[in-house]
């Protein structure tokens, strides 16, 4: 019963969100939220006041994803206002006007880097705003990014999710690198077809089959220094191999190799002059420049910006939290209405008043904007925020109370329940389990952390390669991003997509499906089991 109950409100949801008359994840999260609430309170029998000091947490946990959001909104609507937008479309005309180009260059490319360097969904939500601009239609573009937004995840955010998600297991230097090296194996391997199953989303088979020469240029231009730095670093492999993939793949692009003959560049086509060029793209060099500065911690300035030293503290009344505000703005509301509950907003880490919203407010004096288009966009974005932030806070509602109980909760009760139907056989579950985490928190970290330890576990009770479970592990949070509720919530905030997750999870389910398959099938045949 235990089980059934843990499962029924995810498939409820899903049920709500993909049937014919679906219904809107603004009101279906909340809903299944409060479900959840209930079945946690009355058959499980969890401390109400717990309950609802979690689900506080939740709300706040809610400012990370929505200020992301926002600021990537705005950002885009500056661009558009600046006229920014507008050039880098003619000029990506300019090195090719072939979709197909167009879309491995920003949708892969320049995804894979800007994933290498902060995560937190930002990829998509740069890419692509860029990519409807250039005419590919709204709702295929999330599809196409959010497939797409997988390979890189696993080293994403300068290596978060294998450096920092496997570190309360107290593994050696080894073994993360052990398992960062057959993370990127799996991977290398996936991106052999995941890619062209994302552009199937988007044009059709034909205009494939005409530029898969481009495609593999695109594509391992990519994968093989990922997967070389994989070899050596669990931190610098999306970063660097999505620099490196994105300068060869511009290249080949500006000389139509590998690419059909059907989209010739207009010769009578207005070139676009390099120095209007290098202004369209000045706000995109900063966030990038931001995201990769702000994240080496090489470099210091990360640490600062995550720094936990107290800077002052003060308790609400009632014994409702004790705020405490670090040096870097970190924001915490520790014990929770007394339910020894935290919850945290790094407000200059979060990828959203830097770099977003930082940006921003540069490129208006840069560009000279005018106060009533900057407040006109600043609107636009608040008003297109409102619904998305009910379906975040229902959504990281759930989560947090699916989470509650220890190794009695409701995701520990999945994950324990299927590993032991698999028994010696977990090998072939294993990224699935990955890919559940994913979809409930929205990251591949928290995915890691939360089901890291029953990975691991099972892994040690069935004999099975420990670095190599949790290698699976780290490839299933990774391709889970793909039906993940938090991301799709957020690409289709930032391109306007209107009630369409439901869609978009029908469509994204399949190659995240086939991810899987081929995780395991490489595991088998490249790796020791035991």
């Amino acid at each position: 019963m235990a089980l059934f109950l843990s499962i029924f409100p995810i498939i409820l949801l899903i049920w709500l969100m993909v049937k014919k008359n679906s219904m809107p994840s603004y009101i279906a999260l909340p809903i299944t939220a409060a479900l959840i609430y209930a079945i946690k309170l009355f058959y499980f029998k969890d401390d109400a006041m717990l309950l609802n000091a979690t689900a506080a947490s939740g709300l706040v946990s809610t400012l990370t994803p929505i200020t992301v959001i926002f600021g990537a909104i705005m950002f885009n609507r500056m661009m558009e206002t600046t006229g920014c937008i507008d050039i880098i479309r003619k000029w990506l005309a300019t090195i090719s006007p072939n979709p197909v180009a167009q879309l491995m260059i920003i949708g892969w490319s320049f995804a894979f880097m800007i994933e290498g360097a902060s995560g937190f969904g930002t990829p998509a939500a740069i890419a692509a705003p860029i990519l409807m601009s250039l005419g590919f239609n709204p709702l295929k573009v999330a599809i196409f990014t959010l497939v797409m937004n997988s390979v890189p995840v696993s080293f994403g955010a300068v290596g978060t999710p294998t450096w920092f998600g496997f570190a309360p297991l107290n593994l050696s230097a080894e073994n993360i690198l052990a398992i960062g090296r057959q993370t990127g194996v799996m991977h290398f391997f996936a991106g052999f077809i995941i890619p062209v199953i994302g552009l199937s989303f988007i044009v059709p088979w034909s205009e494939i089959r005409k530029n898969l020469g481009f495609i593999g240029i695109a594509v391992f231009s990519c994968t093989i220094p990922y997967v070389a730095l994989a070899m050596v670093n669990e931190e610098f492999p999306s970063l660097v191999a999505g620099a490196i993939g994105l300068m060869v793949s511009v290249f080949a692009a500006n000389h139509g190799w590998g690419l059909s003959k059907d989209h010739p560049k207009d010769p009578n086509a207005e070139k676009v002059p390099f120095a209007q060029v290098a202004k369209a793209l000045a706000p995109l060099g900063m966030l990038i420049g931001m995201l990769v500065v702000t994240r080496i911690k090489q470099l210091g300035i990360k640490g600062l910006l995550t720094s936990k030293e107290e800077w002052f503290s003060f308790q609400l009344p009632f014994d409702l939290s004790k705020i405490t505000v670090s040096d870097s703005l970190t924001i915490t509301f520790g014990n929770i209405f007394g339910q020894g509950v935290n919850a945290s907003y790094q407000t200059l880490y979060v990828p959203a008043w830097i770099p977003f919203v930082f940006t921003v407010w540069i490129c208006i004096l840069l560009y000279k904007t005018k106060f009533k288009d900057a407040w006109a966009f600043y609107a636009a974005t608040f008003n297109q925020t409102k619904k998305p932030l009910l379906a975040l806070m229902g959504a990281l509602i759930m989560v947090q109370l699916m989470m509650v109980g220890g190794d009695d909760s409701m995701v520990k009760i999945i994950g324990k329940e299927f590993a032991a139907m698999a028994g010696e056989h977990w090998v072939y579950f294993s990224p699935y389990l990955g890919a559940i985490g994913a979809f409930f928190s929205g990251s591949n970290t928290v995915s890691n952390l939360t089901f890291g330890p029953i990975q691991q576990q099972i892994a040690l009770d069935t004999g099975l390669s420990v670095t190599l479970i949790l290698a699976l592990q780290s490839v299933g949070g990774a391709m889970g991003n793909m039906v993940c509720i938090n991301n799709i919530i957020a690409v289709c905030t930032v391109l306007d997509v209107k009630n369409a997750e439901g869609a978009i999870i029908k469509k994204t389910v399949i190659p995240m499906a086939i991810y899987g398959v081929i995780a395991v099938a490489i595991a088998i045949i490249f790796f020791p089991l035991r």
